[in-house]
């Protein structure tokens, strides 16, 4: 063979081995390459998203060839943000995305692009107007969370009293549905009167406290029986105003998740319930749900995680302490 026949034949070995060895599209799974999934939660501060942190990296573990993109605002108000960190991850070509909506209406554009893109979308903890911009919903079932805590607050009164219902912000599906759920059943119980029902917290506890420091205010001694928040946040900024007053205790308090503080005032007595969720589990499956659709396996499209009421009766039943003492990443 002549050389310089031999030389192109060498070199051009070399360029198919080249060709073969090219990383696939971003995001894509297979041939050594890692699938990328972005989970966006409505905020990074709270107890609450640093379980389902925890459940998203459990899920990405189990799975070689996953590794997740944990990016969200840090404030549960910053709703601008949040979509900035989809459409980011749209840019970026991610594989697949995890998403707890800030706004049920506001995300709706940014989750119908990724779909375009060829970008599954997983919706966990609160859903989204469109159903169809999304291949699966992972939440708990939130209008029964709400009737479990009106049940739980009404038990405690024994069915008498007056009532203030401390909302979340306007847009957060998961929460108004509480809500509904908790003015539904309270309806049932006509020896209970809601005195207040809309006034809304915020997404911080300073601005939840600063909200039931009013309330408490305008309904001073023996203006209120019961009080129902229905997240962490409002529910901690609630729990402070009560100290502060000094009613703590002598005010019946149901709240909606749970952190070191509210399971301190749960033991105490300065609350009477905490209607919990399974975080973990949404961060969990997920992630697993999201993987799976990417490879184009047939996934749920609605999975209920469960819901349970904390009470210092059923304080050290196991599944009820698991709930209560979840992962965290810190």
């Amino acid at each position: 063979m002549r050389r310089g026949t031999f030389l192109i034949l060498v070199m051009s070995a070399a360029a198919l081995a080249a060709g073969c060895g090219k990383s696939q599209e971003p995001g894509a799974a297979g041939g050594g390459k890692t699938l990328q999934i972005a989970v966006i939660p409505k905020g990074t501060s709270h107890e609450f998203w640093k379980t389902i942190h925890a459940g998203a990296l459990a899920a990405a573990k189990e799975l070689p060839d996953v590794s997740i993109d944990w990016q969200g605002p840090t404030s549960e108000g910053d709703r601008r943000s949040q979509i900035e960190y989809v459409e980011t991850f749209i840019q970026k070509r991610v594989g697949g995305i995890v998403l707890a909506p800030l706004d049920d209406k506001a995300l709706v554009e940014p989750v119908r692009s990724a779909r375009k893109a060829g970008i599954p979308v997983v919706i966990i903890d609160s859903d989204l107007a469109d159903p169809d911009a999304y291949v699966s919903f992972i939440a708990t079932n939130n209008y029964k969370g709400g009737v479990l805590g009106a049940q739980r607050l009404a038990e405690v009164l024994g069915d008498r009293g007056k009532v203030i219902l401390l909302r979340y912000q306007v847009g957060s599906a998961s929460t108004e549905n509480r809500e509904k759920g908790f003015m539904d059943e309270m309806a049932k119980h006509p020896g209970i009167e809601i005195v207040s029902s809309e006034q809304f917290a915020g997404a911080e506890p300073q601005s939840a406290m600063s909200a039931a420091q009013g309330l408490l205010t305008r309904y001073g001694e023996g203006k209120v029986d019961g009080i129902f928040c229905p997240n962490e946040s409002s529910a901690f900024g609630m729990l402070q105003a009560l100290r502060t007053a000094n009613r703590a205790g002598r005010v019946k308090f149901v709240g909606f998740d749970v952190n070191k503080d509210l399971l301190d005032a749960l033991r105490k007595g300065e609350m009477q319930g905490l209607v919990l969720q399974d975080p973990f589990k949404m961060g969990y499956l997920g992630v697993k749900m999201c993987a799976a659709s990417i490879r184009g396996e047939k996934v749920q499209k609605d999975i209920d995680t469960g819901v349970k009421v904390a009470t210092l009766e059923n304080i050290s039943d196991p599944e009820i302490d698991k709930l209560l003492h979840p992962p965290l990443v810190e």
